[in-house]
């Protein structure tokens, strides 16, 4: 860990200076309190850096928090094991692509049976919270059990006993994207009304006590609660997915799903904060977590260790090293196949951008967050599921 300073301290041993210098600034916002924690995967964001962890006193940062609210993992640990499996994995690929549409756009055709209770439960906590959904996205009820695209993605891996466990990532969809953008354009036109002048204008933020204020909260926690059924929804479907390609039930031995963009009240350094973890996840003591790699290399599965200084956080992910475009330019498709050598997916140039070389080495991340979680296993892929 380095104090770089009062405010901002760092477990980011791969830093850029532009992405230091985002940070700094964040932590200069005058309601921060007591001071950022700058995670091992941090890179350069809208208005705060991804891998940023913030706490703030009387006020929110929308930008803070992320555009993908909610976004997280989910991951559940099966009875199989390597041995147990077909030797073909692409149909169960097929299944999965079948099962759970992927791509940006792309929607259920109906609200199924095993979504109907999840979708009824948001329509109740929509009325709770005094919104239309609808408001944003109309079609929000057919997003639930999509992956999305980018960095999304659903995996079957094996653990360091050849175990098989499920994975995937994903957030909120465009209902969730809509709302934060939304509310990060209500905070930049407060900020113009009072006369705010800010260091960088996507660190607009929202008073507590405010309608404004109020209105984002209420609408940012069903945002999270529909990004974490979200995802148990297209859990639900890859794990009857894979109990019909090995021809026999799934025995669920562990079941984890949690945020990494998300904002909750919580108590630190003596006061009560909202806190941000922007690309990170809470890590208190003896908590479950999940830490993917990038497509192609290894995840973790976590153990917090609540270590104060880092907020009880750790990181999220790889971190990208190079933007989309940036990989887009250095790597190739020959090269994206060699990294994925032994691992089942959908052959396409569609995901240069996604390549692991694009992101920080998940080995160096892992070995930064030693202060703040214990590995309780390491994934291998073995089945690789994403859209374009």
């Amino acid at each position: 860990m380095e104090k770089i300073t009062a405010r901002l301290f760092s477990w980011a041993s791969l830093l850029e200076e532009n992405t230091e210098q985002q940070a700094r600034t964040t932590s200069t916002m005058p309601f921060v309190y007591p001071h950022l924690a700058l995670m091992p995967d941090a890179h350069l964001g809208l208005g705060a850096t991804v891998g940023s962890v913030i706490p703030t006193l009387g006020a929110v940062m929308p930008a803070a928090v992320g555009v993908d609210i909610g976004c997280g993992m989910i991951a559940v640990r099966t009875q199989w094991t390597a041995a147990d499996l077909p030797a073909d994995r692409k149909p169960l690929r097929e299944q999965i692509e079948r099962a759970v549409p992927t791509s940006a756009g792309a929607y259920n055709r109906k609200v199924v049976t095993t979504a109907e209770p999840r979708v009824a439960e948001l329509e109740a906590l929509a009325v709770e919270a005094g919104f239309d959904p609808a408001s944003y996205a109309k079609n929000w009820q057919l997003q639930l059990g999509t992956l999305g695209s980018g960095n999304h993605f659903i995996e079957v891996s094996l653990d360091e006993t050849d175990a098989v466990w499920l994975f995937l990532h994903s957030g909120s969809r465009g209902v969730g994207n809509k709302i934060a953008q939304a509310h990060i354009s209500v905070a930049r036109a407060a900020m113009k009304r009072w006369w705010i002048s800010l260091p960088d204008p996507d660190l607009a933020y929202l008073v507590e006590g405010t309608p404004e204020f109020d209105r984002y909260v209420a609408e940012l926690g069903w945002a999270q609660r529909f990004a974490l059924l979200n995802r148990e929804e297209m859990m639900d479907r890859v794990v009857r997915q894979f109990a019909d390609w090995v021809g026999a039930p799934v025995e669920e031995q562990e079941r984890i799903n949690c945020h990494h963009n998300f904002t909750q009240r919580e108590r630190h350094f003596g006061k009560d904060v909202w806190l941000s973890r922007k690309g990170a996840i809470s890590a208190r003591a003896g908590q479950a977590g999940l830490i993917p790699g990038s497509m192609g290399t290894a995840s973790y599965v976590v153990e917090g260790k609540g270590n104060p200084v880092a907020l009880e956080s750790s990181p999220h992910g790889a971190g990208r090293a190079y933007s989309r475009s940036a990989a887009r330019k250095r790597f190739t498709h020959d090269e994206l196949r060699a990294a994925m050598e032994g691992i089942e997916y959908r052959d396409t140039d569609a995901f240069l951008d996604e390549i692991p070389a694009a992101y920080k080495p998940i080995d160096q991340i892992m070995a930064d967050a030693a202060e703040l979680v214990t590995i309780r296993h390491t994934l291998r892929q073995i089945v690789n599921v994403k859209g374009d």
